[in-house]
């Protein structure tokens, strides 16, 4: 199995808030050994706001290496958050936080999904960056969610 689903069980595991769905995978290159190369879509749940989904998708790299889970993916991605019901702003929620994260390499590298609150427009804004241990990476993808009023 995959490291990013090894790492997104550990997680459920450490905080079961933490939902994280495979949605599908689209291959964009054949290769002849290993799996090919695929842009995979997840929906990552915000743990502390109800009704929030993120949809990320991503580059996923095949091959010998990303078969047994040694290629490092690239830091292409995309994000979309929606609300999938009526959102209201919880109290105490932190002004920036990092809901969720998978691996992107055996060693260091991951993208992590922040949220930030813009409490004037009472909205919640949702980033997708790529992050080394020594680097990251400029790449980055942002949605917005408007909450309700309490």
């Amino acid at each position: 199995m995959r490291r990013t689903l090894l790492l997104a069980s550990l997680l459920a595991l450490a905080n079961p808030a933490l939902a994280q769905t495979r949605i599908g995978s689209i291959n964009t290159n054949f290769r002849w050994l290993g799996p090919d190369d695929k842009i995979v879509v997840e929906r990552y749940d915000d743990p502390r706001v109800p009704n929030v989904s993120c949809y990320l998708s991503r580059a996923e790299t095949g091959g010998l290496k990303g078969g047994v889970g040694l290629a490092e993916d690239p830091s292409r991605f995309s994000i979309a958050c929606r609300a999938v019901g009526p959102v209201t702003m919880p109290a105490n929620l932190p002004k920036e936080e990092v809901v969720a994260f998978t691996s992107a390499s055996l060693f260091f590298k991951t993208f992590q999904i922040h949220r930030m609150v813009d409490a004037e427009k009472r909205v919640l804004v949702y980033t997708v960056v790529s992050t080394r241990l020594i680097n990251g990476s400029p790449f980055n993808s942002v949605s917005a969610v408007p909450t309700e009023e309490r």
